[in-house]
Order: structure tokens, then sequence, then C-alpha cells
């Protein structure tokens, strides 16, 4: 899970490298900026829910903070 969850990040930080890139390069003409940063969107929804649902399925635990 853990790897996963890296991955998903990396890609989330290139989608949006990328659309700085595209805004940098294109500076706005094209659809390309919305374009990557609808990905980037799309990245993170789905990694909040695949937590979710690992959650769910008993595959990651809270650990909380102990006081004391």
């Amino acid at each position: 899970m853990k790897i996963a969850v890296a991955i998903a990040f990396i890609l989330i930080i290139g989608s949006l490298g990328a659309a700085f890139f595209f805004l940098m390069r294109d500076k706005g003409r094209s659809n390309n900026t919305v374009r990557a940063l609808a990905v980037r969107v799309a990245l993170s929804i789905t990694l909040f829910l695949l937590i979710l649902l690992a959650y769910q399925l008993g595959y990651i635990h809270p650990t909380g903070i102990r006081n004391g």
C-alpha cells in the first residue's frame, strides 16, 4: 500500500509539473494546462478513494497519537 501511495504522489507532482510547463510554454493559449490539471485532480480523488477503500477493507489501520 505504501508503494501505491508513493507512486500516486509522484504522478500527482508530475502532472502538476506538466501543467506548469504547459502554462509557461503555451502562455495559456492551448488546453494542455487545463488537461494536466484535470489529470492531477482525478489522480488526487482516486488516491483519496483508494485510501478510504483500503481502510474499509482493513488493509490499513489508524495508529492514533498517544498522550503520555
